[in-house]
Formats: C-alpha cells, structure tokens, sequence
C-alpha cells in the first residue's frame, strides 16, 4: 500500500487482459483456499459452498456458449469472500449440475466484474495484475460517470467470452441479512446491453440473473465471540467480563454485552464529533433504546461526512453511500494529482506543498471511512433476531471500527468458527422483452431503470430469505 501522506501519480485504468490459465490455476487450489486462513486479506474457514439450484446457472451458460443470450449476473455482495465463493459456484456446482443434465459447458466457466479501483492500492499492486487476468473491470465508485469502466463493460457485454457480474449494491456492508438499497447502474448497464446488440443487429437477448449469498455458522463459537468481545472491552476501557462457559450463556447475556459496547462507542464519537468538530450529539429519551441508537448514530454519521464535506468542498446531498463515494473521489484528486503532469518534475515546495494536501485529504477520508462500516446498521438487527451470525457480524462491525481508531491500517479479522456459503439462484430476468417500454422515451427510460432496479432489490431480497440454516 502506497503512504498516502505523499502525492501520487493518477491512477490509471487497468484495462482486463483475461487469461484463462490464470483462472484455472486459482481453481486448482480454491477449496485449500476457501478452508484456510492463508493471509490476512483472504477468506478464512468457509466451506462447504453449497447452492440448491445450480442448474439455473448451468443452463445460462449453455445458452450463453450456445450464442443464444448475453448474460449478466447480479449478485448480493456483503463480504469481501463473496467472490470466491462465486468461484466455487463456477468452478464445481455449476459443471456438475450440467453434467446431471446431460450436457457439458466450455471451460474454464467464470465472469468477467467490475470492481473498485481501491482494491489494489490496499492489497497491492498483484491484485490489480490478478483481477485484469481474471477478467476484472475498475470504476472509480465516486464518478459521477466513469467513461473508460462504462465502455469497457459494454465492450465486454457485447463480445466477451464469459458473462458480467456485477453488485448492484455497489459495496459491502458486512450484514448478511440487510440488502442495501441498490444502485441503478447495474439495471441501465443491462439496457445499455440491449441498446448495443440491436444497433448491431444481433439477436441475442440479455438475460440478467439475481444471485443470493449468505454465511451461516453451523457449529457457532461462542468462545471466539467471547474472545472477541473481551477484546473490545479491554480497546474500549470497558471492564472485560468473566465467561467460565461461552456456549452456556444466554443469548440475551450477550445482547446486553454487545448493547454495552455499542452504547459506549457511539457516546465516545459523539463527544469527539462534538467537542473537536462542532457536531452536536441529538437529544433522546430513551439512548438505549433501538430506535433511540438509530436517531444517534444517523445523527452521528450525517455529522461525520460533513466534516469531510466542508473540507473537500463537495455537497451534503444523497444517500450515505452516494456522499461516501463522492467523499471518496475528491479525496484520491488530492492525492492521486492528475493535475501534476510529472511530480519528479516539480520544485521542492510545489512538492511539499502536494504531500501536504495528500496527507490532509488522508486524515479526512477517515470519517468517510468509519461511515461506510455503518450504512447498514440499524440498532435492532440484533434485537429481532439474536442468531450466533448476527452477532458476530455486528461485533465484527464494531471490531472493524475499534481497529480503525487504534490506526491500523488493515486489520486481521478474528476467526468466529467455520462459516457455510450458501448461494441461491433467482429467475434469469429477460431485458431484452423489457426494452419497448425503455426506448419508448427519456421519460420512460427512467422509469424503466427505476422499475428493473426495484425488481433486481425484490429478487435479492427474497433470494436472503431462501438462505436459511439446512
């Protein structure tokens, strides 16, 4: 990772370059991968990876590989190991279910993505060398519109050999059962699709198809979760408790817990917001209540990204999401200087005075950053249904945000037990039978967008509800 308290050279597009080797040699060791903590930015204890209708997929390939259709996949994104569960899906479910079917697809079977260009500048430059030879796509989230991400994936939705996966979501938010409000550019995307295939005048239709994902805990450890805890109790100045027997105590014991330490955190960045920032903490009644929790924290992250609004000069306008991505963007142009033809070219000062903004705009990009970790919390995903997964997402959530404030700067999330991927395939959404009502005016386009975005969310929604313990 780059020290971001210097000015960078801009960050150029890493335009894919799919190899096929590379696919399949990632394939050979994904299930050693998928059970073992191999480094810290990896996927720790998932299997088995199940789904229970693959054959929807194997089908879409083999009308895909038939030339029949172009193919997009929109698939529910909360984790960072979803898209190597994905790789199982491609790798072993899928081949088999058309094998049970009577027929054999091309391999290797995968997809090209989109993802966001900040990956590698916290994993490394490889990342971005592995996800161009796998068929990935960088966008700059915080564009309003990214041209050569946009071009490239109609380039790819037309031509490529594989077809596009996309998160609607547009990032994760760490919650298995809570769908963030999706963005409409995997829906206009699809269209787009359509646009270019008639103008063409190919017959292909476009097919987009929903994908579920979630993790489930078959045997919960409730002695990590109380490790874990302990652990934010002592970062927190919190008296640890004393458990003798983790897997004995109530789930309620733990609620209370975990209640207590989100209680505490949530007053201490209140008095930092308010005695550094001038941001004013609101007045409840009843603080711990949950819907008392959701008032202060929304509250609480409003008053966040306006500190990082004012500096970069950038409006208060949108979603979380939408003023995080914004917050994002004007953060790496005072970073990442495209204005700077050559820094090495620069006078000493000029070059002072660069590394000065990079650094100011790197202390600013943290209320950003502590944001995106809560866009999804609510104050009762707990309290409605207190699953051993719910709680450690949760506490993950806040171990995440203790770790930010502590200063590192990627932090090595705690095992929590072997986690099962479960994924479930929705009905492929034909687009092509969609486009009359699109191209019938701008009016109507937007509708259109609106109403696919809208079903995409539905799918996805109901898609979660399908995930349940086996």
């Amino acid at each position: 990772m780059p020290k971001l308290d210097r000015a960078q050279r801009p960050l150029g597009f890493i335009p894919p370059s799919y190899k096929p080797w590379v696919v399949q040699g990632s394939y050979i060791v994904l299930p050693l991968m998928l059970r073992l903590r191999l480094r810290p930015w990896l996927p720790a204890g998932i299997w088995p990876v199940t789904c229970a209708n693959p054959e929807v997929l194997a089908d879409c390939f083999h009308q895909f590989q038939g030339g029949k259709i172009r193919l997009m996949l929109a698939f529910r994104h909360s984790q960072v190991d979803d898209p190597i569960c994905l790789s199982y899906l491609f790798s072993r479910l899928v081949p088999r279910a058309a094998r049970q079917r009577g027929f054999s697809l091309k391999r290797p079977l995968h997809s090209f993505f989109m993802y966001d260009r900040g990956m590698p500048l916290w994993a490394g430059r490889w990342l971005g060398w592995f996800f161009s030879a796998i068929g990935g796509i960088p966008v700059h989230r915080g564009r309003r519109l990214d041209l050569k991400a946009l071009k490239t994936v109609r380039e790819q939705m037309m031509n490529a050999p594989l077809p596009v996966t996309i998160a609607p979501e547009g990032a994760t938010n760490g919650h298995g059962e809570v769908i963030s409000d999706l963005e409409p550019g995997t829906a206009q995307l699809a269209f787009w699709a359509v646009e270019d295939l008639q103008k063409a005048g190919r017959s292909e239709q476009v097919l987009l198809l929903p994908v579920g994902l979630r993790y489930l805990y078959p045997r919960p450890d409730w002695a990590a979760l109380n490790r874990l805890m302990g652990q934010l109790e002592a970062d927190c100045g919190l008296p640890v408790q004393s458990v003798s027997d983790p897997a004995a105590i109530a789930a309620p014991d733990y609620y209370a817990r975990l209640l207590a330490l989100g209680q505490h955190l949530l007053g201490r960045m209140e008095q930092f917001y308010e005695r550094f920032y001038g941001v004013a903490p609101i007045k409840v009644e009843h603080p711990e209540e949950p819907g008392a929790i959701a008032q202060r924290l929304g509250q609480l992250l409003d008053g966040s990204l306006k500190v990082g609004e004012q500096f970069f000069g950038v409006p208060s306008t949108g979603t979380l999401v939408t003023r995080c991505r914004r917050l994002e963007e004007a953060g790496w142009s005072y970073i990442y200087r495209e204005d700077i033809a050559d820094l090495g070219a620069i006078s000493p000062v000029d070059r002072g005075l660069a590394d000065w903004m990079a650094e100011a705009a790197t202390l600013h990009l943290r209320h950003m950053r502590l944001v995106e970790s809560f866009v999804a919390v609510t104050g009762h995903y707990v309290k409605d249904n207190p699953t051993f997964e719910r709680f450690a997402e949760t506490t993950l959530i806040l171990f995440d945000l203790v770790e930010r404030l502590k200063g590192t700067r990627v932090p090595k999330r705690p095992q929590l037990g072997t986690r099962q991927a479960v994924i479930t395939l929705g009905e492929p959404m034909n687009i092509t039978d969609r486009w009359p009502d699109y191209a019938e005016s701008r009016r109507a386009a937007k509708a259109t967008v609106e109403t696919l975005t809208a079903d995409i969310q539905t799918a996805l929604e109901g898609l979660i509800e399908d995930c349940d313990r086996p």
